[in-house]
């Protein structure tokens, strides 16, 4: 029997001014950013905390602290990498990710097929496997008002061996 785990993740950050937008490792033309310790890219974290949470491994928080100085402005991406190794030390592998930027603007669309490279090649996982969706939320609270971006993220991992 093969031994399956489901992980979500969920993030939001607010928008601020002086900070580059990056979303899905994916650099955007944008006059803000998004506050936070490190880059901010809220699809990456969503997608760190659903890993974590699918191979019992805590939160992006537990592993890379908002008040440790290594990971002031780092590179989300990195984390992903990291996320990654650590699931694979636990005897998982990723079998699928799932991804749902809530975002009023700008608009994503075409920047789907780059995050979905960035983040297919972080993982090392085929591209197939890798999905990106966005959705506004009509104008709808913070979302809508533009003062943030949240990400929703849902992962399938399996066990590396079948044997318990």
């Amino acid at each position: 029997m093969a031994a399956f785990r489901i992980g979500h993740g969920y993030d939001v950050h607010p928008f601020v001014e002086g900070r580059p937008l990056i979303l899905g490792g994916v650099h955007l033309d944008y006059p803000k950013g998004l506050m936070g310790h490190s880059d901010a890219d809220v699809l990456i974290h969503a997608l760190c905390d659903a890993l974590l949470g699918a191979a019992a491994l805590g939160d992006i928080g537990t592993h890379f602290p908002d008040d440790d100085p290594a990971f002031k402005n780092i590179n989300s991406r990195y984390l992903l990498r990291e996320t990654r190794k650590r699931v694979l030390q636990a005897g998982y592998h990723i079998a699928n990710i799932d991804t749902t930027l809530v975002i009023q603007k700008p608009k994503v669309q075409s920047f789907i097929a780059a995050m979905r490279k960035y983040l297919s090649h972080d993982l090392q996982i085929d591209l197939n496997r890798v999905s990106v969706k966005a959705t506004s939320t009509e104008g709808l609270g913070f979302v809508g008002k533009e003062e943030g971006i949240a990400a929703h993220a849902v992962v399938l991992i399996q066990k590396t061996s079948t044997l318990f």
